[in-house]
């Protein structure tokens, strides 16, 4: 619960694959309430999922914000990211080492930067006329489309050790 119920900051978030697994982005929006300051933040992946990108939107919101202690409000049409933290599976994912859990590495990096702040989450419809969500969206797959993507290393390293039956 946040801080006499007042968000400071809202976080508006959505991830992207074109093909799934395949390339994929992700968008934020960051707004500071009651100040007229808004930043934006894509990036796209060459080989990724979907719920990799939904979540990595949450994390990189969250580490953009350099003072601990803040009262974000995160706003996504995400269930798997918006239900593993309100539910508190995550937690329990946490407790047991992740074990058999797809995207350890991101949850255990939304963990570190989840603590730093007070954060609570708010489910929205996705493609349902939200201006911040449709805005998310855009970025996330115009990340995705760019000629230039990173690689989710992560993700790649899995899928190859699952290729060669290494997993």
């Amino acid at each position: 619960m946040l801080k006499n119920n007042i968000p400071q900051i809202r976080l508006y978030t959505d991830g992207s694959a074109r093909g799934n697994p395949g390339p994929g982005g992700y968008g934020a929006i960051l707004e500071w309430v009651g100040k007229n300051y808004v930043k934006e933040f894509s990036e796209g992946y060459r080989m990724t999922t979907n719920n990799r990108m939904e979540l990595l939107a949450v994390i990189i919101g969250l580490e953009k914000l350099l003072t601990p202690g803040m009262n974000v409000l995160v706003v996504s049409d995400s269930k798997y990211v918006v239900d593993s933290v309100s539910k508190g599976w995550v937690f329990t994912w946490e407790k047991n080492r992740f074990a058999k859990k797809k995207n350890p590495d991101l949850w255990i990096r939304f963990l570190k930067i989840y603590r730093k702040h007070q954060v609570v989450f708010q489910w929205i419809k996705g493609h349902n006329l939200h201006p911040q969500n449709e805005r998310c969206d855009f970025l996330a797959v115009e990340a995705s489309k760019k000629k230039r993507l990173l690689i989710d290393e992560f993700f790649e390293s899995q899928k190859s050790e699952n290729q060669l039956g290494l997993k």
